[in-house]
């Protein structure tokens, strides 16, 4: 388990992740993984955005190629259209195609990819290729009941979207959002039957990428069930010993 510092990697006090001045780049691609709840999607923007780099996502890959009508996009189309899943050679070229862009030079955060052993095999060969190395894997980790206890627990507005959490981050007054004043209800996916099934998921299909980058060495593994603030400081100084 990582512990977390007082200071960022730019030596930014506590409590001012960012700090004045932009952490160094990594020139490597960072992989979230973790179960449902666990925090990796809030982590990995704020980390992309901290460290000023771009946030990918295999479905804005997909859409992007599609508008163009490229040669990957015209093969993607007719299997999305069909709703069956995009073969590998396609996801890899699109992915191989986003990352050669000027934007990722200084390195890249991957939202949801790669999904199988498959995809993450092929994606060593690509980044060994383009030479950014091996990716650097942070895994969020939490136990099943406390997933379903802090699901359990989120609210959503209805107007704009936002997120609260009874537990750790409340609104100011119940069942109101705090930024729109919309209604906030629990969403049809944090009820437990459903947050159950979802862990069940996560065991089944992405679980075995763990194991596959934990005997590679390439696994970094943090608390994801301490407060949002400690694990990004802890996940800043993972990344600071490699900056």
């Amino acid at each position: 388990m990582v512990s977390g510092g007082s200071v960022n990697p730019q030596g930014a006090p506590e409590g001012n992740p960012g700090g004045s001045a932009q952490p160094k780049k990594l020139r490597r691609a960072l992989i979230f993984l973790g179960p449902p709840g666990a925090g990796k999607g809030t982590q990995a923007k704020e980390i992309a955005q901290m460290y000023g780099l771009p946030h990918l996502s295999t479905g804005d890959m997909f859409r992007d190629h599609v508008a163009r009508g490229s040669e990957l996009g015209r093969r993607a189309k007719p299997i999305m259209d069909a709703g069956q899943l995009v073969p590998d050679d396609i996801v890899l070229g699109m992915v191989e195609e986003r990352i050669s862009q000027p934007d990722c030079a200084g390195g890249f955060v991957f939202d949801g990819f790669p999904r199988t052993i498959a995809q993450a095999e092929k994606l060593g060969k690509i980044l060994e290729r383009t030479r950014f190395g091996s990716p650097v894997v942070l895994l969020l980790e939490a136990e099943p009941e406390e997933l379903v206890r802090r699901m359990g627990s989120r609210l959503a507005c209805a107007k704009c979207g936002t997120t609260y959490n009874l537990t750790v981050q409340p609104p100011r007054e119940t069942a109101k959002c705090d930024r729109c004043g919309g209604p906030l209800a629990q969403r049809a996916d944090d009820r437990e039957e459903v947050v159950r099934e979802r862990l069940a998921v996560y065991e089944r299909q992405t679980k075995p990428l763990v194991d596959f980058y934990r005997k590679r060495g390439e696994l970094n593994e943090l608390d994801g069930t301490k407060p949002v603030e400690t694990v990004r400081r802890e996940l800043m100084d993972v990344l600071g010993r490699l900056s």
